[in-house]
């Protein structure tokens, strides 16, 4: 079922419009289709994946992959193609067919490893990622209206990259100063454990716009009262309320996960700890903290993410980061601009996801070995 909603969204996607050419960032421009022989290559490859499952599900993962290859190749090329003889200002967007094939090439490539399973598999069913990061690096995408935004941007467009990254892992290892000690003194104390969940339940609650036009008055009161703290950065905009909302953003998931990580250890291990006459230090360090630590981490996982998306709001109250590019395309109409900001955090926080979840699965392996 899967494959075929992700072959009838391809199918969609490969008949409209594929670029949008405009002669200006801000011009309204013409749509383009693809070519018939392209267009009929999209059409076939989205339906292999359904009808590759019903022949053989083993390598059901090859069209799949094939399609979100053919994808990224037709992006650039027809892109490229777009701005033959077109003045240098001029911009070849990604219409809603690219879009929309690209979704369903991306849940074909789910699909496809569901049905398989990875274990059978492994490496092979991401081998797409590969051809997909050779034409990314040779130069395939370089007339992409996004792509063209970022090279005129420059080292700019790094620095907010390299902001939003302080941004987040600042507000992270806060998050865990703050929160780790928190847990472990709630795990086993029930009043305690549900005022502080309670509390960063509430927090949450907060839309994130809200929270930090809250912060602006206290701490702009606070840098008044307090000069030295001016030269901290302590101001009522910029960084210190972003990271202040960042952080209490991230304490929930952080302190969640702790407690039920922390009161999941079996009992049976701890008071055989406890026969062999460790101490209470020595029973959380060497028993409790390794057996819940991989749930831990999941709570640390979601509050990475979490925070990957809330950083770009932050940029609105000065504090930098990939949220410029969007707020900046918002005001000035320039999707491409948007684009800038908002598939880079996108696909950050993929790969905060994947390494965290990768952190995961090594400590189960290895805990589950020692056991």
């Amino acid at each position: 079922m899967v494959l075929w909603l992700a072959g009838a969204t391809m199918l969609i996607g490969s008949l409209l419009p594929w670029v949008l050419l405009r002669p200006n960032r801000l011009a309204p421009g013409e749509y383009a289709r693809l070519p018939g022989v392209w267009m009929a290559a999209a059409v076939v490859l989205a339906l292999l994946p359904a009808l590759a499952a019903r022949w053989s599900r083993r390598a059901v993962w090859l069209p799949a992959g094939l399609a979100l290859v053919l994808g990224v190749w037709l992006l650039g090329d027809r892109t490229h193609a777009a701005l033959i003889g077109q003045a240098p200002f001029a911009r070849a967007s990604a219409a809603s067919g690219v879009w929309l094939y690209m979704l369903g090439a991306a849940v074909a490539v789910y699909g496809a490893r569901q049905a398989v399973g990875t274990r059978r598999t492994g490496l092979l069913a991401w081998w797409w990622v590969v051809p997909v990061a050779a034409l990314v690096l040779l130069g395939q995408l370089s007339s992409w209206s996004v792509l063209v935004e970022g090279r005129s941007e420059g080292t700019r467009w790094l620095q907010e990259l390299a902001q939003h990254l302080r941004l987040v892992g600042s507000a992270l290892g806060l998050a865990l100063l703050i929160g780790a000690p928190l847990a472990v003194w709630a795990a086993g104390r029930e009043r305690v454990a549900g005022a502080v969940l309670g509390l960063a339940g509430a927090v949450q609650t907060i839309p994130s716009l809200a929270l930090l036009g809250l912060l602006i008055a206290p701490l702009s009161a606070l840098s008044r009262a307090v000069p030295a703290l001016r030269e901290w950065g302590v101001a009522g905009i910029g960084v210190a309320p972003a990271l202040s909302a960042m952080t209490l953003y991230a304490l929930l998931p952080v302190l969640r996960n702790g407690v039920v990580a922390l009161r999941g250890v079996p009992p049976g291990v701890v008071d055989a700890a406890r026969g062999m006459g460790m101490t209470a230090s020595q029973r959380f360090w060497r028993v409790q903290l390794p057996l819940a630590l991989p749930v831990w981490l999941a709570g640390v996982r979601q509050a990475a993410v979490l925070l990957v998306g809330v950083a770009a709001v932050a940029a609105l109250i000065g504090a930098g980061g990939l949220g410029t590019y969007i707020f900046k395309g918002l005001q000035s109409a320039a999707a491409d601009l948007i684009l800038l900001g908002a598939v880079p955090a996108a696909v950050l926080a993929v790969a905060v996801d994947a390494l965290l979840r990768g952190i995961e699965t090594l400590l189960g392996r290895r805990l589950g070995r020692a056991a």
